[in-house]
């Protein structure tokens, strides 16, 4: 499973971005994908994941502001980032949980990182 995220940029507080992740290979194979972000300094945390029957888990600081979706037909999902704030600045990075086909491990693959800047 590879991930490829992109949508970052530059905003001002209280704009919107909408961030992507696409997904290709095995991907009937994903339990879960999730954003994380790691603001300078400080550790990679959840932002929110979807899982595969649709339960979405937010972190409470993005909660009403921040909503999941996914397009099944094109592989995506989407976190689309409203009333942002200076405190959302970060490196935004997409995960895949995924079972292998014969061994039924659990893998997690990550996609490279998109950089939102939010101004004040």
């Amino acid at each position: 499973v590879q991930l490829q995220a992109s949508g970052g940029g530059l905003v001002q507080a209280g704009g919107s971005l909408r961030l992507s992740c696409a997904v290709s290979g095995s991907t009937f194979s994903i339990n879960a994908i999730g954003w994380y972000r790691q603001a300078p300094g400080k550790q990679r945390e959840l932002v929110v994941d979807i899982r595969s029957d649709g339960v979405t888990n937010y972190a409470d600081s993005v909660k009403g502001r921040f909503t999941i979706s996914r397009d099944n037909a094109k592989n995506t999902v989407y976190l689309q980032m409203n009333s942002l704030k200076p405190e959302d600045t970060a490196v935004y990075y997409c995960l895949a949980e995924y079972i292998a086909t014969m061994s039924g491990d659990i893998f997690y693959s990550w996609g490279q990182g998109t950089l939102v800047t939010v101004s004040s």
